[in-house]
């Protein structure tokens, strides 16, 4: 099929995927059509195969996107040996800072779970692992510290990061409270909840 007049694959790509992940957060991945993206970037539907395999691998693709983005962001944002509990306030506010910056792909990444291909799944649920492994890591070392009050550290990583993650469900810019305002109150949160 012939390619759009002027489109090339390192614009079309990038398009494609912003296009797909607004689809898919705003009606679900199984009431999007190939041809409702293809709108959307402009595109034939048939021309969409030349950047991706099925609309299956556009899911992947976009999941293992934002799980990558996230890991990288925390490596380099990750505090250096301090106590456990100013470790554990670092987390939580750049979880928040993260995820806000990017409500369609936390949307997606948490709600289409249930739509990936088994392959699919296991690979995202091991990028998954990785992140929740990092706060187990600082959960572990408050508890040996004494510095929180745990009987389950990983129990307690998928609970913090499903309230930190919560705060994408209802904040909106301008409401109430400031991003800022929201941090301080989930960092104190946070703590209360390790015993810290």
């Amino acid at each position: 099929m012939a390619r759009k007049p002027g489109s090339r694959a390192d614009i079309t790509r990038p398009r494609l995927h912003a296009a797909a992940l607004r689809l898919f957060a705003q009606h679900g991945f199984s009431a999007v059509s190939m041809r409702q993206i293809a709108g959307q970037v402009g595109v034939q539907a048939g021309a969409l195969y030349q950047y991706i395999d099925d609309k299956q691998g556009l899911l992947f693709d976009l999941m293992r996107s934002h799980m990558e983005d996230l890991l990288h962001a925390w490596s380099t944002s990750r505090p250096p040996d301090a106590p456990a509990l100013a470790r554990l306030e670092h987390f939580a506010r750049f979880h928040i800072r993260f995820h806000l910056d990017r409500a369609d792909a936390v949307f997606v990444s948490y709600m289409e779970l249930r739509n990936l291909a088994p392959a699919h799944f296991t690979r995202i649920e091991a990028l998954r692992r990785r992140y929740e492994d990092e706060l187990e890591a600082i959960l572990r070392a408050g508890r040996e510290e004494g510095s929180m009050a745990l009987p389950d550290t990983k129990l307690a990583a998928m609970a913090l990061i499903a309230m930190l993650t919560g705060v994408n469900t209802w904040f909106r810019e301008g409401g109430r409270l400031s991003r800022d305002r929201v941090e301080d109150i989930y960092v104190d949160m946070v703590r209360k909840a390790v015993g810290g």
